[in-house]
């Protein structure tokens, strides 16, 4: 039997940084995101072996190990993953092979990590008849991520893949969290989309040691980073609001005003690349525009009148990084199954 899963990347439009504890224990989080056509992948295909094969490609791993032996070093995700099932819901019942991949490099600020480890859940949900809805599956996968794993990083991600679609969430003390779904009008999201521009800078990061400026900052009462920090959060209500709307003029006022926030909060969510991208794409005619994610690299998102979006997108093709097109997709974390293994194998398989 192959058992395949599919779960959706995110843009964070406004709120970022707001769902990470200590902030969101102390003062609650609120987060606006929305997914994207860009995917994590996960692949089990059973053995009757026992052991497991692991492909993960997203991760540069390929190996193997006993079902019920010492993993290797490499592939933390699905170790994570495959170890906290068998820990919460007893022992796989056969060998697998699984093997992972993604539509975007780690560390691009599209939330790979944590959409990779919805998507691994999700496959051994649906191997496994586990009886895991959507919250379920997010807030295990945060806990196999943040706690098991030990990974830094907030609760927006596991979220986000599972329900898919704009969502508005509110993050609340003991990692309890609230999944508005939004329902946008079709004409707002495909103006929307004509007015953002996607630029992968081409520099991967570790949001980390971001993310533990962030929290030292809050831990510590930082009076510029927290004040910063509380601006950013309204940024959600607000943006909320105009999306809503089909405000694109507010929109992009916020999605401006919150980067200028975003970048008080740590040293590294800005640099000397990121700058010139934007600086490049202001002289274009782009009017604002934020990293999607911690910052230091990955994704730009860039919000720009869509009469002069090619104008954009030509002086970025100057650059070394690549604009990457995308649709916002409404599809949370899905599975399924193939049960002819012998004649999916006899096609597929060299």
């Amino acid at each position: 039997m192959i058992i395949r899963s599919k779960a959706p990347l995110r843009l964070g439009l406004a709120g970022g940084g707001s769902d990470v504890s200590p902030y969101s224990d102390l003062y609650g989080g609120l987060i606006l995101n929305a997914t994207i056509n860009l995917s994590a992948y996960c692949t089990i295909e059973t053995e009757k072996t026992s052991s497991v094969s692991i492909d993960a490609y997203d991760a540069g791993f390929h190996g193997a190990c006993p079902l019920h032996g010492e993993w290797p070093q490499g592939a933390e995700l699905i170790r994570g993953v495959y170890q906290r099932v068998v820990r919460d819901f007893g022992p796989v019942p056969s060998g697998f092979r699984i093997t992972t991949y993604n539509d975007a490099p780690a560390g691009s600020g599209l939330g790979t990590s944590s959409t990779m480890v919805v998507c691994i859940l999700k496959c051994f949900a649906e191997w496994m008849n586990l009886p895991l809805g959507d919250y379920e599956i997010a807030r295990l996968a945060y806990e196999i991520e943040r706690k098991d794993l030990g990974l830094a990083g907030g609760k927006q991600d596991q979220y986000a893949a599972a329900f898919g679609g704009f969502n508005y969430m509110e993050f609340l003390q003991d990692d309890m969290v609230i999944v508005n779904p939004l329902k946008i009008k079709d004409w707002i999201i495909e103006e929307l989309e004509s007015s953002l521009v996607l630029y992968y800078t081409g520099r991967s990061r570790s949001s980390a040691a971001i993310i533990s400026e962030q929290q030292k900052n809050t831990a510590s009462g930082n009076v510029s980073a927290l004040e910063a920090m509380h601006r950013i959060k309204q940024s959600s209500r607000d943006m909320k609001l105009a999306l809503l709307k089909g405000d694109m003029e507010e929109f992009g006022r916020i999605l401006g005003q919150a980067w200028e926030d975003k970048k008080k909060m740590a040293g590294a969510i800005t640099n000397p690349v990121i700058q010139e991208a934007f600086d490049m794409a202001i002289t274009a005619g782009a009017r604002s525009g934020k990293v999607s994610g911690a910052g230091g690299g990955g994704f730009i998102m860039l919000m720009v009148p869509p009469a002069r979006k090619m104008a954009v997108v030509q002086a970025l093709e100057s650059l070394p990084g690549k604009v990457v097109p995308f649709q916002f997709t409404g599809r949370g974390a899905h599975a399924w199954r193939v049960y002819d293994t012998d004649k999916v194998s006899s096609v597929w398989k060299p």
